[in-house]
């Protein structure tokens, strides 16, 4: 298990993860401290607890409307599957149709 040093606000913090994460873990920090900042800047330094838990809650939010919006895109997906597979069976079925009428056409000569 690997430890990262995470700088969040100016200050470090000490974060366990696997083996080979450690890139990973870092980036996820750097993203985090970056909304920190921004918000530090509108709202002042009201201490790093708020501000994390202000980042962390904005991000929550907006992972909350990408899995919306996954969400939606699969239904549509599924919806437009269910779609192309009744023209598919639709088709087959004329074909079928057709084949069956040149059959017995072929049968009746």
């Amino acid at each position: 298990m690997a430890v990262v040093e995470v700088a969040i606000n100016g200050r470090s913090y000490q974060v366990a993860c696997d083996d080979g994460q450690e890139e990973h873990l870092k980036a996820l920090g750097r993203e985090l401290d970056d909304r920190v900042k921004e918000l530090a800047r509108g709202m002042g330094q009201v201490g790093d607890a708020r501000l994390i838990l202000m980042a962390g809650l904005l991000i929550a939010d907006e992972l909350g409307e990408t899995r919306e919006q996954m969400s939606a895109l699969k239904r549509g997906a599924e919806d437009e599957r269910a779609k192309a597979e009744r023209r598919a069976a639709d088709d087959l079925a004329g074909l079928a149709k057709r084949l069956e009428s040149v059959a017995a056409r072929l049968d009746s000569r």
